[in-house]
């Protein structure tokens, strides 16, 4: 498969040979929701808590005797069966992290991209940088390219440049082929990489 490679422009500069084998094969969409639900389970925050009766406020003394009042028998105030009393077996602060192989991930990461691949949603540019900071020069530089709405900017290394500008941008990020996930791409309407990124990622992935 043969990629064009265009310039801040949008004209064609070059062309990029992409591996079939890489991006041809089938779409395994199992992998890219296993590595999702492991993003979206490494993003929580699992800051939960609640109070069981040694935290909750409240007496530890005996409200009343055991035997002669006619009540139920009870030891302390704080008990979960009691208005304001503990929490049995409530949430407590964890991470909900769990591992997940490589393999897994780069077989995401690449039915992802060949999946991107197949919409044609994938633009290939000589180079990802900017002369300055500006917002509105970034956001023009995307509508150049046909990019609307969500995107994934992908480069070797970021432009710092760049980052500062698209980072004001709605739905535009811009991150390194070494930290793309199969979450970022899924995520993106469109998925603009340079060719030198585009050649990292099938290199990693093959």
């Amino acid at each position: 498969m043969h990629l064009d490679v265009v310039n801040k422009e949008n004209q064609k500069v070059g062309s990029v040979d992409v591996n079939d084998d890489v991006f041809g094969g089938r779409v395994n969409a199992h992998l890219m929701w296993e590595s999702v639900v492991h993003a979206n389970a490494a993003g929580r925050r699992g800051t939960h808590a609640t109070k069981n009766r040694a935290l909750v406020s409240g007496s530890g003394k005996k409200p009343w005797r055991q035997k002669g009042t006619g009540r139920a028998r009870v030891g302390s105030s704080r008990t979960p069966l009691w208005r304001h009393g503990g929490t049995v077996f409530g949430p407590q602060p964890r991470s909900y992290d769990f591992k997940l192989s490589k393999k897994v991930e780069r077989g995401a990461l690449r039915a992802a991209l060949a999946q991107k691949l197949k919409d044609g949603d994938v633009v290939v540019v000589d180079a990802l940088t900017a002369p300055e900071v500006k917002t509105k020069a970034a956001a023009a530089l995307l509508k150049g390219w046909n990019v609307t709405g969500k995107a994934v900017l992908v480069d070797v290394a970021v432009d710092e440049k760049l980052s500062r500008s698209v980072r004001n941008i709605p739905g535009v990020s811009i991150v390194p082929s070494a930290r793309l996930t199969a979450r970022d791409v899924i995520d993106a309407a469109n998925v603009v990489t340079t060719r030198g990124a585009l050649e990292k990622l099938q290199e990693a992935l093959s």
